[in-house]
């Protein structure tokens, strides 16, 4: 120690002249008395040359290595400082996105200004299908047990985003959907839909039934949960004794993020008219029943629109088994699955008891259409792959519209399609041509039509919409002599006498408008009294109900409608028809326009 002193000694205040400065007291662990041992760890300082002019004492020392006690604990001091670093980094980034939305806006500005609208389309058409083709093939890889991203992590980020883009697209649309229906009149409360389930197995048929395939023939549909289930139907006159099968198809369609069951279609037949026969699908599940219709007049046809399946829907079907019929036509608006496709699945095990044991001809309403605006995804998707008709037996390309003949050819039935072209040069308009002028009148004495639209209407609900079709269609009708038109989308009951032209007009056909199947919409309650169509107007209510077209011969026919308020089917409106074919109405119009019927 005494060697020590005497090396720091040369460096003296006194030696040097120098005031002493007052410091502070050096930390207690860094203070050590002469007496003390220096720390291991502590070197000795060097002395001081002669001629410097600081005092060693004011010399910056190096640091000891002091162990200092870890926690796994960080101190609150660093996590405020890491929490406020966090926030300027997301507010950074929040102004940063914002700028890129600004400039992204002001080029859609930029775009929408400058750039024709059919480009903008086409590009937002591209835009989207590459973004909804990447979801579903992220989902597709999702359900095979496949990975995306080759990350955990990263699958579940994919699936997140690929969710999200789901319900994004569903909101829109359903948004759409409700702007595109809003009307200025107002409507009832709706009705509970009626949600049916299928508790069976995987590989048991449901949303069962048939429609009319040709002369002799009749098509089973149905759906299975199981997607390898055979499309087969065993089928014979007696119960449980099958003596023939038939083979089919079957396909799945998807609808953005949705992937539907196996949707089955098999053509059995030929099949005697009038005549009973049980059938089993897939071989697996319960024994159906069916009869097929009549070969000759009479025939009963059933006649509803814009069903649902409410509380209301289901009165109506109740009504409608209450009574026998041959066939049901229904023009347009089935489900209102308006892009929910579930509820797709739920309708057809609803009506299951009914269309599995009579021909169900339907054709399609905006409802159906369930196509994204603007960009016009899938259009029709669910609607051709569930409820396949003959439209190809009548020389039609498109499930949208097509014919066939019933009572062994007296009566011939089209089936319109208010949703697709129809304009004068459009594929439907030069089809129905072709169809109307290969219909004999004297083979087919009865013409019936069914588009959804309605062509006449005094409901102040969609007014003019079917105007387009009536502009472009109507002379086709009249110079074939339809002889009645039935209609849906208003959901209300309205009959009017023959018309042509805004004109009563004994030669055209006698229009009916039956949107009043049980939608969840409500009716459409107010009719307008001094329309320019009133006076053609013979009855007309808002309730629900369903109608029936009893064709008795080659000459007269019966309809009625029936309303469901009452505690039975009670008819509220009645008329008779006489075919526009038959000799005595030939000779009534072939002079001057007259009011009969």
């Amino acid at each position: 120690m005494k060697r020590r002193e005497a090396a720091v000694k040369p460096c003296s205040n006194a030696s040097l002249n120098l005031p002493i400065p007052s410091l502070p007291a050096p930390p207690r662990h860094r203070h050590h008395h002469h007496h003390e041992r220096a720390p291991p760890l502590r070197r000795p300082q060097p002395p001081c040359p002669p001629t410097a002019h600081v005092p060693c004492f004011l010399k910056p020392r190096p640091a000891m290595a002091t162990a200092v006690p870890t926690s796994p604990f960080p101190r609150v001091g660093t996590r405020k400082k890491h929490t406020i670093a966090f926030l300027l980094r997301a507010l950074l980034l929040m102004c940063v996105a914002f700028r890129r939305v600004i400039a992204l806006i002001r080029i859609c500005c930029y775009i929408a200004v400058c750039v024709p609208v059919g480009s903008v389309l086409g590009v937002a058409k591209i835009l989207f299908a590459a973004a909804n083709e990447r979801s579903i093939r992220c989902m597709n890889q999702a359900a095979l047990g496949r990975s995306v991203t080759g990350t955990v992590a990263g699958d579940l980020m994919v699936g997140a985003m690929a969710h999200s883009w789901r319900v994004l697209v569903q909101g829109i649309t359903s948004l759409a959907f409700f702007c595109a229906r809003a009307d200025e009149y107002v409507r009832p409360p709706p009705s509970p839909l009626v949600l049916t389930a299928h508790d069976k197995p995987a590989d048991h048929p449901q949303q069962v039934h048939i429609s009319v395939v040709g002369t002799n023939k009749m098509r089973i549909s149905w759906v299975t949960d199981d997607r390898s289930a055979p499309s087969v139907v065993e089928y014979g006159k007696s119960r449980g004794n099958y003596t023939a099968s038939a083979t089919g198809d079957n396909a799945t369609y998807r609808y953005f993020l949705y992937k539907s069951g196996a949707i089955h279609h098999v053509t059995i037949g030929p099949l005697e008219p009038s005549m009973t026969y049980h059938y089993r699908c897939g071989k697996a599940g319960d024994e159906f029943t069916l009869r097929t219709p009549p070969a000759s007049l009479p025939i009963e046809l059933v006649v509803i629109g814009d069903l649902g399946q409410t509380e209301w829907t289901a009165s109506t079907l109740s009504h409608i088994g209450g009574a026998d019929y041959d066939m049901l036509l229904l023009p347009g608006d089935l489900s209102y699955a308006d892009t929910q496709q579930p509820l797709w699945d739920s309708f057809g095990r609803l009506v299951q008891p009914l269309a599995s044991a009579r021909p169900w001809m339907v054709t399609e309403g905006n409802h159906e259409v369930e196509a994204l605006p603007v960009v016009e995804f899938a259009p029709f998707v669910a609607y051709n792959a569930r409820w396949r008709m003959p439209y190809e037996e009548s020389g039609s390309r498109s499930n949208l519209y097509y014919s066939f003949d019933a009572a062994g050819g007296a009566a011939h039935i089209l089936m319109l399609g208010s949703y697709v072209d129809f304009e004068e040069g459009s594929e439907q308009h030069a089809w129905l041509e072709r169809d109307l002028a290969g219909v004999d009148r004297r083979r087919t004495p009865w013409l019936v039509v069914l588009l959804h639209a309605p062509w006449y209407n005094t409901n102040q609900a969609h007014q003019g919409e079917g105007e387009a079709m009536r502009a472009a269609m109507e002379r086709l009708l009249y110079e074939a002599r339809v002889d009645v038109v039935f209609s849906g989308h208003v959901h209300a009951y309205e009959r009017f006498t023959r018309i042509y032209d805004n004109e009563a007009d004994s030669r055209g056909p006698m229009y009916i408008t039956i949107g009043d199947g049980g939608n969840r919409e409500g009716l459409a309650l107010k009719f307008i009294k001094d329309h320019k169509s009133a006076h053609l107007s013979v009855f007309q209510e808002a309730s629900f109900g369903h109608g029936r077209l009893r064709i008795v011969n080659e000459t007269s026919a019966v309809w009625t409608w029936h309303r469901n308020d009452d505690a039975y089917a009670t008819v509220r409106d009645e008329v008779w028809l006489e075919s526009l074919a038959s000799p005595k109405m030939v000779m009534a119009t072939s002079g001057h326009h007259t009011d009969e019927l």
